[in-house]
């Protein structure tokens, strides 16, 4: 019976992967493009970044801790050193989400729902970069990134016992910083909790409560990267972005983790857009985004579902390409934007670096963080920006002119084939998942040792490995 069943679970599996035209598909479309992504400016050969390895969390679990499939949460961390022995950047890890239980599913086989398919070591880079030349105010900072591997930005506390699922995300956030904190983290005299894109709402979401957790003489800012993402309308006149959230928040029943503040006068769904959030915050933020951001046009203002004749294709691979009416689109977005964070920009506590790019979480990435050739508005680089507010040196609420007006930008610039591979799967590559699923399911029904068991979970990762690349 076991091994009817393996088969036939594997053999639906490779069925749907076979003929899915979206699901799966069109989840790792979203996910994945911007993998594809370069810049259009060629940047100068940087140093080789300090390699950090993955810690992780040992005995979170005992807290229910844990990532989508139960395995431990984990972050790197590069201890700080001399002035900046007792200051601590910590920085949350982005990577979408998952809004459906099938794709939460399918995450578990990635590294975003399982630390089992973790990088044992990542590059720290930009705002995580140990030398001052390329991070001259945090370079000697305790550094931490946490890893992302619960699907709704480290909110979730629920799990879904049939799906094997565990939504664990606010439980993860508060393991990490308690290890954090018996680390050093308690002597804190200098913190900032950043983030990129879904971390960088994460940043948000926890601003607050990170400045609860930490000792109160201790200075606390946050800052978001690339993580203002906007209730828009899509161009079909749908709203995908939204449709994703009520997703990612009916599944993992945010509704009882999201500010009671929000909740208490909007549904959870408007309470997980930041747009709604920012302006209660009461700790010190600083919002650092392109107004264009890539990853929203890609996904939730222009992506395939809104767009069935493929009209915006090309615009979407290259801004260049983009005709009139698709600028006046995307001008009209970036109006909204701004809109949504006037009344946060009259705080002085606040700080902003809004620029007219086509890119997306831009402090990871040395190029666009601190380089000679980063973006810059008025003369001042993303870095020196964020240092300056963090510093209390000079207030920065930094709006750049509308597009095109800015050529300092790295505009992410998408290779066409790179996209078309990413976005439709050929038939030939679905018959080798049907396959190879037919051929891990045989494995698993044979599990009658620990080595065959390895083997099959071997495969099966291999399947998910190709589906993502």
């Amino acid at each position: 019976m076991k091994c009817v069943w393996f088969l036939c679970c594997f053999l639906c599996f490779g069925v749907v992967l076979s003929r899915s035209e979206d699901g799966f598909e069109d989840l790792k479309a979203r996910e994945s493009l911007l993998s594809y992504l370069e810049h259009d400016a060629v940047a100068e050969p940087a140093p080789q970044p300090v390699m950090i390895g993955l810690t992780l969390i040992q005995g979170a679990d005992s807290k229910g801790a844990v990532c989508l499939d139960g395995t431990l949460p984990g972050y790197h961390l590069d201890p700080g050193s001399g002035s900046g022995a007792n200051s601590w950047l910590i920085h949350l890890e982005g990577g979408g989400w998952c809004n459906t239980i099938r794709n939460c599913v399918f995450r578990k086989t990635t590294r975003r729902g399982s630390s089992k398919f973790m990088e044992k070591q990542l590059p720290f880079t930009g705002i995580l970069s140990n030398k001052a030349e390329e991070n001259p105010d945090f370079y000697n900072w305790n550094r931490v990134k946490l890893r992302y591997c619960d699907g709704a930005s480290f909110s979730g506390d629920s799990q879904n016992e049939s799906a094997q699922l565990n939504f664990r995300g606010q439980r993860i956030w508060l393991a990490a910083i308690e290890e954090l904190m018996a680390k050093g983290m308690q002597n804190a005299e200098q913190a900032l909790l950043s983030g990129c894109s879904a971390g960088g709402l994460a940043s948000i979401l926890h601003c607050d409560e990170f400045r609860d957790l930490v000792p109160q003489t201790t200075k606390v800012k946050c800052l978001s990267d690339a993580g203002m993402f906007i209730d828009a309308v899509d161009v079909s006149g749908g709203r995908t972005l939204r449709n994703m959230f009520a997703g990612v928040v009916s599944v993992q029943e945010l509704q009882k983790d999201l500010s009671s503040t929000c909740t208490s006068q909007l549904d959870p769904t408007s309470c997980f857009f930041p747009q709604n959030l920012v302006a209660n915050i009461k700790t010190p933020l600083f919002l650092l985004n392109a107004a264009y951001d890539v990853w929203q046009l890609q996904s939730s203002l222009a992506p395939s579902s809104a767009d069935p004749l493929g009209q915006w294709k090309d615009c979407k691979a290259d801004n260049a390409h983009c005709d009139s009416s698709q600028i006046q689109f995307l001008q009209d977005f970036r109006n909204e934007m701004l809109n949504t964070i006037k009344v946060f920009s009259e705080s002085d506590l606040n700080g902003l670096f809004i620029n007219s790019c086509f890119a997306h979480c831009q402090s990871e990435r040395q190029d666009t963080w601190f380089a000679n050739d980063s973006p810059v508005i008025g003369n001042k680089s993303i870095a020196k920006s964020v240092g300056d507010w963090y510093f209390d040196r000079v207030a920065v609420k930094t709006i750049d002119c509308p597009y095109p007006c800015d050529n300092t930008c790295h505009n992410l610039v998408a290779h066409t084939d790179d996209v078309i591979s990413t976005i439709t799967i050929s038939q030939s590559t679905r018959l080798t998942f049907s396959l190879l699923s037919l051929l891990s399911a045989f494995l698993m029904s044979l599990t009658f040792s620990n080595a065959l068991y390895e083997v099959s979970v071997l495969v099966t990762h291999t399947i998910v490995s190709l589906s993502l690349h």
